[in-house]
C-alpha cells in the first residue's frame, strides 16, 4: 500500500459549551447503563453530537447540523410521563426522550431526533438566554398507612418542566405538557437586573439560581416567590467587585454548592442556607461542578484547566461534621473546562469533560485513581472526506464549504504539480444560507458533486480548465427539478457507475434520482424529476417503561452503500437492521409506471399516485431483495457496511436494459456479499441475495477475531477494499489505528477452540469454570466506564483493592479480602446487558466453526469425485481451490499438504495445534507431535511459525523492507498463502480525518492492467488533523508558566 500522508484539510473542530446524558445518575439501577443511554455535546458551531455510551465503547451516532453564526451554549434532557394505554401486548408504551438546547439567544430549541432538525422553538420577550435546567423526574415520596408510596395526586403533572436564565435577570418556566413547548410563568427578583449565569432545581418546587451580581437566590417554581438571597461577599482584592456564580448545583440531601469566579467552591446547607464550607479548589473561574450520585463525591473544572476531585470525609452518613476534603488535581484538558456531565449505575459511575480544546474526555468518578481516563475523538465518526480514484481528486466539507485537491503521485519528481507540490487545491465551493452542510458526495469518475443541507439538495458538474498554468476546476451548478432539490436530504451517494444518486431524507425516506448522460460533452447530465421511493421492511423497538423511548431515533438510517456493480442497494440503521434492494430490468408494458428521459410520464400511465407499482426509469426499476428471509436484527447499531468487489481483473458488462422482465441470479453473483461491522465491532459477512451468512463468516465468527483488534477502543470510521488475482484484503481505520485483514485466510481458532473436546482434563477445566462464573450470581470485574483499570503501582488516590484479614493469633487463618464488592446480578436487567458476548456464545460459535471448516475439506473431494462423473468441473478439487475473485484457498497449507485426514485437521487448527489420530496410521501422541513438526518444517521457515497470524508492528507503511511480504507479487497459489499474514495493524497514525483511495485497478488503460495487475499497489491518503495544526483561542496562563 502506498500511502500520502495529508495534513492540509484545514477542518477545525469546535469547543464544547455543554454536555448533558438523557438519564439521570441513580445508584439504583444495575447494569452498565440502559439501553437509551445518550449523550449530547453541544458545540460552539451550532452542531449537537449524539453520542451512544455503549457500555465503555462510546460511538458517536449522529450529528444534528447547526447554522451560520449560531451556537451551543446548553443542552437538557426530559422524559415525558408513561401512556396510559397499552398495546395490543399489554405493555405501556414508554415515555418519550426529548432534547432542548439554548444558544445565544432569546429561544430555546427542541430537536427531533430521528430527522436530525430543530422540531419546535419558543422565544419571548425575556431578553437572551444564559442557561438551561430541567425539572427534576418525578418519584414517588409520600407512603400510605401500609407503607406504600402514594401515586400522584389528581391533575398532577409528572413530567419535567424546563426553567431558563436570563440576561435580563429573570427565570422562565416553560411547559412541556402534552409534547408542546409553551411559556407557563417568569420570576424576577425586585432589585436591579443583574444576569443569570446558572440554575438548577433542590427538589421539583425549588430553584437554584446563581447571579453575577455576588449572589444566589433561592425561588418556589409553583407561585415564583423569593425564598432566600444569599450574598456571596466581594470579589477579590484585585479583581472585580462582585464575584460571578458560574454554577451552582445540588447534593441527594439538598446541600447547595457553587462556584465563582474567585476559584472557590463553596457549600451552603439546604434548610437555612447558611454557609458551611468553602474551598479554594482552584486559581482561576470555577466554571462547573459534577457531583456523584451518593453525595459523596465532587469534581470541578474551570479556567485554570484544572480538574479538582473532593470527597467527602467522615464515614457516618448522616454526621454532619463531616468536611470536604480536595483529594487531588489534574490536568486533562489544556483550555478552559466549560462542562461536566455525570452518569451513574451500580456497576459504572463516569464524568464526561469538555471546553476549549474540543476533546471530550471521560474520567471515572467514583473509582478516580484506580482506572484511567480516556479521550473520545472530536473529529466526526463519519468521515467528511470523499475521493475520486480515477482523477485522483479529494474532496471534504465542513460547515458551508467544500475544498477539493488534485493529489499528485509521488512515484517521483516528474510527477510533482509545476510548483514543486505535491497537492494542489483546484476548487472551492461556498454556499449561500443559514444551514450546515449535512452531506456531500463525489463521483467516482470525478466529473460530478453534489451537496446537502437539512433544507436543499445542489448539484454541480466539474470540468478541467483549459489553457491555465496550473490545475483548476470549473464549477458548474446543474439545475435540479424541484422533487429532488428542495426537501433536503442528510445523506446522499453516488453509485459506482454514477447513474444513481441516493438521497436518505430528514425523516428517513430513501429517495433514488436517475442521472442522464449527455451525448454532447459540453451539455451537464440531466436528473429525471421522477424519484423512486424505496420503502423499508416495517420493524419496531420495545423497551421497558423505565427506560424511555428515542421514538423513530434508533430506526436513524447510519450508513448506505452500492454494490460493485450499481445492482444492488443497502442501508443499515442505528437499532442494527439491514434492508436491500436490487435493480431489475424490465420490458415495457403498460402495467409499468415508466418515464421517458426528459422526466415525463409516459402518457399512456393512467395509475394513481397511491398505486405500490414500482417506478420505471430507462427500463429500470429497484425492487426489494426476493430473498426467503430478510439479514436479520444485529445485536447492535450498524457502524459500516461495503460490498465485497469482484476480481477487478475481469472485464465488467454492466447493461442499461434487457429482454428479461423477471430477477435472475447470474448478473448479481459475487457482488452480493455485504460486509458489516456494527458497532460491538463484530464482523460479518452476507449473502443480500440469500438472507443468510457467507462461508466466509460461518467460518469466522466473532470468537475467532484477533484480540488485538477486539480490545480496540475507537470505533472503525471506514472501510477499504484492495482485491485482485493475488490477495483479498480488507482494511479497516478508526481515529487512531489501520487494521489489515486477509479474507484469503481463516483466522485462527481462538486459545482453547481447538482442544480436544473429549479430554478429561478439558472437561474438568470447564466443570470448574461453570463453578466459578456461577457462584453466588458473581460477574466478572470490569471497568466503570472510562479507561482500563489502573495498575496498583500506579495509582496515587486512595487505598489499595484487598486487604489481608488474620483471624486469632495464628498468621497462617490469614487471607486476603477484596475490599471492592463484586457485581451481582439483577433479574430485571437482560442478561446481555452485563456481557453481549459471553463465553458461553463463543464456545457454540467456535463449535460450530470448526465443524465448518472440516466440512469445507471433504467437500472438495466428494466434488472430485462428482467430476470424474461429469457432475462438476476439476477446477473445483480441493488442490486448486480458488474463490470466484481469484484468491488462492482459503486454508493456507491445504495445498501442499497431501489430503489426509491427519493432516487436514492439523491445518483446521492451527500450526502448533495438537494433531488428531487417523485410523490406522495413528501414532503415539510424542511422535505425533514430533512428525507433524518436522513436516511443518519443510512448508514453513522458522521465522514464521510462530507470526504467521501475528500482528506486527512497522515504522512506515510504504517501506518494502519494513512491511515484507506485505505486497505479494505473482506466486504459486500455495506458496502465496503461506507467506501473507491473515492480519496487520498499526497505531502510527494519530487524528485521523479519513483515508480514502487515490488509485485502483481498472482506473488505468487496459494494457497498464494486463502489465502490472498483480503488482498493483492500493494507493490510499490519509488525512490527518493532529491538534498542534488546529487554531484554539488563548488560554489562561498560570503564574509559573
Amino acid at each position: 500500500m502506498d500511502v500520502h500522508r495529508c495534513r492540509f484539510v484545514a477542518y477545525n473542530p469546535q469547543a464544547i459549551n455543554a454536555l448533558a446524558f438523557s438519564h439521570p445518575p441513580s445508584v439504583e439501577i444495575s447494569g452498565r447503563g440502559v439501553p437509551t443511554l445518550r449523550l449530547a455535546i453541544g458545540r460552539a458551531n451550532g452542531d449537537i453530537e449524539i453520542w451512544n455510551p455503549l457500555r465503555g465503547a462510546w460511538l458517536q451516532e449522529s450529528i444534528l447540523r447547526g447554522g451560520k453564526d449560531r451556537s451551543i451554549e446548553g443542552v437538557v434532557w426530559t422524559q415525558d410521563p408513561s401512556e396510559d394505554a397499552v398495546d395490543s401486548n399489554g405493555f405501556k408504551a414508554p415515555g418519550k426522550l426529548r432534547l432542548f438546547s439554548i444558544g445565544s439567544s432569546s429561544v430555546v430549541t427542541e430537536w427531533n431526533l430521528g430527522e436530525g432538525r430543530p422540531a419546535r422553538h419558543s422565544s419571548g420577550n425575556f431578553g437572551e438566554i444564559w442557561c438551561l435546567a430541567a425539572q427534576p423526574r418525578w418519584k414517588p415520596t409520600k407512603k400510605d398507612k401500609d407503607g406504600k408510596f402514594l401515586p400522584p395526586a389528581e391533575g398532577e403533572y409528572t413530567g419535567q418542566h424546563l426553567a431558563v436564565g436570563c440576561a435580563d435577570g429573570s427565570v422562565v418556566i416553560l411547559s412541556t405538557e402534552d409534547g408542546d413547548l409553551r411559556y407557563l410563568r417568569s420570576m424576577r427578583p425586585s432589585t436591579k437586573k443583574a444576569r443569570v449565569l446558572s440554575l438548577t432545581f433542590q427538589d421539583r418546587n425549588i430553584a437554584v439560581v446563581g447571579y453575577a451580581d455576588s449572589s444566589i437566590r433561592i425561588f418556589d417554581i409553583r407561585n415564583g416567590r423569593i425564598l432566600r438571597t444569599v450574598s456571596m461577599g466581594k470579589g477579590p482584592v484585585k479583581g472585580s467587585k462582585e464575584l460571578l456564580v458560574w454554577c451552582v448545583k445540588c447534593l441527594p440531601d439538598g446541600t447547595i454548592i457553587s462556584g465563582d469566579s474567585a476559584g472557590e467552591i463553596r457549600f451552603w446547607d439546604a434548610k437555612n442556607y447558611s454557609l458551611i464550607q468553602r474551598i479554594q479548589g482552584h486559581q482561576a473561574d470555577v466554571l462547573d461542578i459534577a457531583v456523584s450520585a451518593d453525595g459523596e463525591s465532587l469534581i470541578s473544572g474551570g479556567a485554570d484547566q484544572r480538574t479538582t476531585v473532593y470527597k467527602l470525609g467522615g464515614s457516618k452518613k448522616n454526621d454532619k461534621s463531616r468536611r470536604w476534603k480536595e483529594i487531588t488535581h489534574r490536568r486533562y484538558h489544556t483550555h478552559d473546562i466549560k462542562a461536566f456531565a455525570v452518569y451513574e449505575t451500580k456497576d459504572i459511575s463516569i464524568v464526561v469533560s469538555g471546553g476549549l480544546d474540543t476533546i471530550p474526555v471521560v474520567v471515572p468518578l467514583r473509582e478516580y485513581g484506580a482506572e484511567h481516563h480516556r479521550k473520545l475523538s472530536n473529529l466526526p465518526q463519519i468521515p467528511q472526506i470523499a475521493s475520486s480514484p480515477s482523477s485522483r481528486l479529494l474532496m471534504s466539507w465542513w460547515e458551508r464549504e467544500i475544498n477539493i485537491w488534485y493529489i499528485s503521485k509521488h512515484s517521483g519528481a516528474g510527477e510533482l504539480l509545476l510548483d514543486g507540490t505535491s497537492h494542489k487545491l483546484v476548487g472551492k465551493v461556498l454556499f449561500q444560507g443559514e444551514e450546515s452542510l449535512t452531506s456531500a458526495a463525489l463521483s467516482s469518475d470525478g466529473k460530478l458533486l453534489v451537496a446537502t443541507t437539512i433544507a436543499e439538495v445542489k448539484m454541480f458538474n466539474l470540468t478541467w480548465r483549459k489553457g491555465e498554468s496550473k490545475p483548476a476546476l470549473r464549477v458548474q451548478k446543474i439545475d435540479l427539478p424541484p422533487a429532488v432539490a428542495i426537501h433536503g436530504a442528510k445523506s446522499v451517494t453516488f453509485s459506482p457507475n454514477s447513474q444513481w444518486i441516493c438521497l436518505i431524507r430528514a425523516n428517513n425516506d430513501i429517495n433514488l434520482a436517475r442521472i442522464v448522460s449527455s451525448s454532447n460533452p459540453k451539455e451537464n447530465p440531466q436528473i429525471l424529476s421522477q424519484l423512486i421511493d424505496l420503502d423499508r421492511i416495517p420493524r419496531h423497538i420495545r423497551h421497558k417503561e423505565i427506560y424511555g423511548t428515542l421514538g423513530q431515533y434508533e430506526r436513524s438510517i447510519r450508513c448506505v452503500v452500492f454494490s460493485e456493480d450499481s445492482r444492488i442497494l443497502a442501508c443499515g440503521d442505528i437499532g442494527g437492521f439491514i434492508d436491500s434492494w436490487i435493480l431489475e430490468d424490465v420490458v415495457e408494458s403498460r402495467t409499468d409506471r415508466r418515464v421517458k428521459a426528459n422526466g415525463q410520464t409516459s402518457s399512456d400511465d393512467e395509475f394513481s399516485d397511491g398505486d405500490d407499482t414500482p417506478v420505471v426509469l430507462e427500463g429500470q426499476r429497484w425492487i426489494q431483495t426476493p430473498s426467503e428471509s430478510p439479514i436479520p436484527r444485529l445485536k447492535a447499531g450498524i457502524l459500516l457496511l461495503s460490498f465485497r468487489p469482484s476480481n477487478l481483473s475481469r472485464k465488467k458488462a454492466l447493461t442499461n436494459g434487457t429482454t428479461n422482465s423477471h430477477f435472475t441470479p447470474p448478473p448479481l453473483a459475487g457482488t452480493d456479499r455485504l460486509m458489516i461491522l456494527t458497532a460491538d465491532h463484530q464482523l460479518s459477512e452476507f449473502e443480500v441475495l440469500k438472507g443468510k451468512l457467507s462461508d466466509w463468516s460461518r467460518r469466522n465468527p466473532k470468537a475467532y477475531l484477533p484480540n488485538e483488534f477486539t480490545i480496540l477502543k475507537d470505533r472503525a470510521m471506514g472501510a477499504i477494499w484492495d482485491v485482485n488475482r493475488s490477495r483479498e484484503r480488507f482494511w479497516l481505520y478508526g481515529p487512531t489505528w489501520m487494521w489489515m485483514f486477509n479474507l484469503s485466510q481463516d483466522f485462527p481458532p481462538p486459545d482453547g477452540a481447538a482442544e480436544n473436546k473429549d479430554s478429561p482434563g478439558a472437561a474438568k477445566q470447564r466443570t470448574n469454570k461453570r463453578k466459578r462464573d456461577d457462584e453466588e450470581g458473581k460477574l466478572p470485574k470490569t471497568n466503570t466506564g472510562a479507561g482500563d483499570r489502573m495498575p496498583l503501582s500506579k495509582s496515587d488516590v486512595g487505598m489499595g483493592r484487598k486487604m489481608r484479614k488474620i483471624v486469632g493469633d495464628e498468621e497462617t487463618n490469614a487471607r486476603w479480602i477484596d475490599l471492592k464488592p463484586e457485581r451481582t446480578r439483577d433479574d430485571a436487567i437482560e442478561e446481555d446487558e452485563y456481557e453481549p458476548y459471553n463465553d458461553s456464545s463463543a464456545a457454540n460459535d467456535s463449535a460450530l466453526a470448526r465443524l465448518r471448516r472440516e466440512q469445507s475439506f471433504t467437500e472438495p473431494e466428494t466434488r472430485e469425485r462428482e467430476d470424474e462423473d461429469g457432475g462438476r468441473d476439476k477446477e473445483t478439487n480441493h488442490q486448486s481451490q480458488h474463490h470466484a475473485n481469484g484468491t488462492s484457498t482459503t486454508f493456507p497449507f491445504s495445498s501442499i499438504i497431501p489430503s489426509t485426514k491427519s493432516q487436514i485437521a492439523f491445518a483446521v487448527v492451527i500450526i502448533n495445534g495438537p494433531p488428531v489420530a487417523n485410523g490406522d496410521n495413528a501414532l503415539p501422541k510424542g511422535k505425533q507431535v514430533q512428525s507433524q513438526k518436522s513436516k511443518m518444517a519443510v512448508a514453513v521457515p522458522e521465522k514464521l511459525k510462530r507470526e504467521e497470524h501475528a500482528s506486527v508492528p512497522i515504522q512506515n507503511a510504504t517501506d518494502a523492507d519494513s512491511v515484507p511480504d506485505l505486497q505479494v507479487q505473482t506466486r504459486e497459489p500455495s506458496k502465496n498463502s503461506l507467506r501473507e499474514r491473515r492480519w496487520w495493524h498499526t497505531h502510527k497514525y494519530r487524528d485521523v480525518l479519513g483515508i480514502v483511495p487515490l488509485d485502483q485497478l481498472g482506473s488505468g488503460s487496459d494494457a497498464e492492467q494486463e502489465q502490472g495487475e498483480d503488482g498493483f499497489n492500493l494507493e490510499v491518503a490519509v488525512v490527518e488533523r493532529p491538534m498542534w495544526d488546529v487554531d484554539l483561542p488563548g488560554r489562561y496562563v498560570r503564574d509559573y508558566e
